[in-house]
């Protein structure tokens, strides 16, 4: 259960796909004055060092961001997400990479707030320690539940804001996060329907990935992006990720028209030996 640790896959092309995504939300969401929540149920530790061993292991960085870090052409949601990450890397190389809490604190106003779960007695160690370091005016904003995101995000729900945004990416791991992930998204729907609800999840050869992107696609909500981007054909094995997808619940108006003009670019670019292909499906 706690074998799963971030820093192999930090800045792969999962990644990219997700956290690119998740800096257009924020900064749509930081458009109007009202403050708003983001709740994330699986934070991991904050903040990746791509020089350690850990992530110089698979160095999958090399296949995500890196490929991104020198381009000149970048469509514009994808530029807005690497210059964030060039702004934590300050001598122009790539060395440190934000998880998505990390993102998160990096893009919200002074009334904003985060309420992070992490249930990994390691990486929420971590990520204790590497949020004290932003200081005492930043620690004013978060609070940290070392416990299932699954189980205590509807404690929270609906935020006093009434404005918020939900991110939910398990490792998938165990198999049973998939039914998991879809529970969530629906009793959070019962207690806040208006909010942005973000599910993350991998391309592989499970039934169950399949699965949760078609039952999340039939839930009766007003508008939804699915996007997906696929960078290798599944292996002989059997084994692997080959993807992700990305499923937006009460996107911005304008996430779709973004990703129409990202994801070719991703798919060329993050596609191994030609077999870099995306959808993008939406409703509302």
């Amino acid at each position: 259960m706690f074998s799963y640790r971030h820093a192999f896959h930090a800045g792969n092309h999962a990644d990219v796909l997700k956290h690119s995504i998740l800096v257009q939300l924020l900064q749509y969401l930081r458009r109007k004055d009202t403050p708003f929540w983001y709740l994330d149920t699986h934070a991991g530790a904050g903040v990746y060092d791509l020089g350690s061993a850990w992530a110089n292991k698979t160095a999958e960085f090399a296949g995500g961001i890196e490929r991104l870090w020198e381009a000149t052409d970048l469509p514009p949601l994808l530029a807005d997400y690497v210059a964030l990450i060039k702004s934590m890397n300050p001598s122009g190389n790539l060395g440190r990479y934000p998880g998505s809490p990390w993102i998160a604190f990096e893009l919200l106003g002074e009334r904003d707030k985060l309420r992070l779960f992490e249930m990994h007695p390691t990486e929420v160690v971590v990520l204790e320690q590497n949020l004290q370091r932003r200081g005492r005016g930043d620690a004013r904003k978060f609070m940290l539940y070392a416990t299932d995101g699954f189980v205590g995000l509807k404690a929270l729900l609906p935020p006093p804001p009434r404005r918020g945004i939900v991110l939910i990416d398990p490792s998938y791991e165990d198999k049973n996060d998939y039914r998991r992930a879809l529970i969530t998204v629906r009793e959070g729907l019962e207690r806040f329907a208006t909010g942005c609800y973000a599910v993350w999840y991998p391309q592989v050869q499970r039934r169950e990935s399949q699965m949760l992107a078609e039952k999340l696609e039939r839930l009766p909500v007003k508008s939804w992006v699915h996007a997906t981007l696929t960078v290798a054909a599944p292996s002989a094995s059997g084994v692997g990720l080959h993807g992700s997808g990305m499923f937006i619940i009460n996107p911005p108006y304008t996430l779709r028209d973004e990703l129409a003009r990202t994801l070719p670019y991703l798919a060329k670019t993050l596609g191994n030996d030609g077999a870099g292909t995306y959808t993008l499906r939406h409703a509302g």
